[in-house]
């Protein structure tokens, strides 16, 4: 039975059933126990009934509070059925928000493309440039060409044997990319490195309590693949999760795919969108075959596409094409 119903059908006033009473104080409260200028407002325990000024949210649900844990593990056979519910509404309120777009390249202030290839980590300086600016011919004071293997950013030498040394360096700095691309080392066993699973794992999850959407995205297919772990499908789409909501897109249309193949249309329909909006080219050729085969309208076929070429409106420029036509390794969609 639902909060809402127990209140139509007059719930007495006992200590074990005035559930009614409780929620129409709560929903006319600020949870938060503030209001305006920092004044403290009253909050009641769901179970008890006590009124108090320092009562916790339930941590699923955020609906209910309680005076301590007791009268929470009292309350929860009444309260775990609309917990639940709530509780995977809300995950599904911040799992298909629409992810902030990456950030603007330093050089030309254009948006980053999101596919990795269309732009180049710096471990010098730690940035982020596009590839039609690491491509770039630099030129001298007499406009003659000049050597552009330096960054784009900010014309340090490239690494060659202190290519570690430099990672180790950002490495203590925190930068989440440097420490991704790191464990992608050592679990690749690259640069002199020994293969090491288990150190990979440890920099990756790093990473990702750092921030990084693709350092939890590598975890994720570490773990559906049995790279160095067990198999365990759950904790892929857990960390595909995480880093999905960091705008990864790998990772969203991934889930896209999980749950077409559970039947869950609907749900996936909703992760390409997100994808393709991003520019996910895999997520707009999915959308395409379920449109084909009837599983979507017409009219979300048109939307993937119209988000699509507003994504690629963001991010083409010239210097970009001219980079991609040149190799195709600067390829940036």
């Amino acid at each position: 039975m639902s909060m809402s119903d127990s209140c139509k059908d007059g719930a007495s006033k006992s200590n074990d059933d005035d559930v009614c009473d409780v929620i129409g104080k709560l929903t006319s409260m600020n949870t938060d126990n503030e209001v305006g200028n920092g004044v403290s407002v009253m909050s009641v325990c769901a179970n008890c009934g006590k009124e108090g000024t320092n009562l916790k949210s339930c941590t699923a649900c955020k609906m209910v509070k309680y005076c301590n844990r007791e009268c929470q593990i009292a309350h929860r056979p009444k309260h775990k059925k609309e917990c639940r519910k709530r509780a995977a509404e809300l995950h599904d309120e911040e799992l298909f928000k629409q992810p902030p777009p990456k950030e603007d390249c330093p050089i030309c202030m254009e948006r980053l493309p999101t596919i990795a290839i269309g732009r180049t980590y710096m471990v010098c300086c730690g940035k982020e440039v596009c590839s039609g600016c690491s491509y770039a011919p630099v030129y001298d004071n007499q406009g003659n060409i000049v050597d552009n293997r330096n960054c784009a950013f900010c014309r340090t030498p490239p690494p060659l044997r202190d290519r570690l040394e430099r990672y180790n360096t950002r490495l203590n700095m925190n930068d989440t990319q440097a420490i991704c691309n790191l464990a992608c080392y050592y679990n690749q066993g690259r640069y002199g490195l020994q293969r090491d699973h288990a150190k990979a794992l440890e920099l990756w999850q790093r990473a990702g309590e750092l921030g990084s959407a693709d350092a939890y995205c590598n975890i994720a297919s570490a773990y559906m693949l049995g790279d160095g772990v067990e198999v365990d499908e759950k904790k892929a789409s857990y960390y595909w999760e995480l880093s999905a909501m960091r705008g990864q897109i790998e990772a969203r249309h991934n889930l896209g795919v999980n749950e077409g193949n559970a039947g869950n249309t609907e749900r996936a329909l909703k992760h390409f969108m997100i994808a393709v909006k991003d520019g996910s080219s895999y997520s707009l050729e999915s959308i395409k075959r379920l449109y084909q085969n009837g599983d979507v309208t017409k009219e979300d076929y048109a939307k993937a596409l119209q988000l699509y070429q507003e994504y690629l409106g963001e991010i083409k420029s010239p210097q970009r094409d001219e980079a991609a036509a040149a190799d195709d390794g600067y390829r940036y969609y």
